[in-house]
């Protein structure tokens, strides 16, 4: 009887196990490895961003000491020719290329290849990629290169007379004159960008600290 009832029934040999536990190991190490394989990608793109994001803010400027602005005409319908103002590395970080503009016309550095880009912008004007000099202050080791403890002094617009021109030459007609708030952005090739925003005074001095 027992014969009977089992006699169409076939057992599964070690050999198809074998195969069986095979495929599922495989697939097992197909799935394992596309887990990992995402993961490590997903880590590896978090920390270029993270790299990314220090990189940058290591080579964003900050201002140091006060933003001092020269009267080309002194008067309370004076105007400003100058701006001069100092700045360094955020964090000591990545140097930052100042190679002063090859000089333009009335103020405005037109052509230049200068990686350092100062914009001016008011409630009645925009103008881009003035004219500015630099001097270097204190320790440095001879490049244009803003480094580590170095600090350069940014002066806008050349002194009066000069071929490149001042400030009352690139903002002709709209000149800065008192009681005006202004905004300087600087650009650089890379980090945050800086803005500086001042109001002139009611009367404007040969030398004003513009608080």
């Amino acid at each position: 009887m027992l014969k009977k009832i089992f006699r169409k029934e076939k057992g599964i040999t070690g050999l198809e196990t074998a195969i069986i536990l095979i495929a599922f190991v495989v697939v097992a190490a197909v799935f394992a490895y596309t887990a990992l394989s995402a993961g490590l990608f997903s880590t590896q793109k978090a920390q270029e961003a993270v790299y990314s994001g220090l990189k940058e803010a290591q080579s964003t400027l900050e201002i140091k000491g006060a933003i001092i602005a020269t009267g080309n005409v002194t008067g309370d319908a004076g105007r400003i020719g100058q701006i001069t103002f100092t700045v360094s590395n955020v964090l000591g970080g990545e140097p930052i290329d100042f190679t002063e503009p090859s000089g333009g016309a009335l103020g405005i550095a037109t052509g230049s290849t200068n990686k350092v880009v100062i914009n001016y912008l008011d409630s009645s004007q925009e103008v881009d990629n003035l004219y500015w000099t630099l001097a270097k202050l204190g320790n440095d080791d001879g490049d244009d290169l803003l480094e580590t403890g170095e600090k350069f002094q940014i002066t806008i617009g050349a002194v009066d007379g000069a071929a490149e021109g001042n400030l009352v030459q690139a903002l002709n007609p709209n000149y800065l004159s008192v009681n005006k708030t202004f905004s300087l952005v600087i650009l650089t090739p890379i980090g945050a960008v800086v803005t500086i925003e001042r109001t002139t005074p009611p009367y404007i001095d040969k030398i004003i600290n513009l608080r």
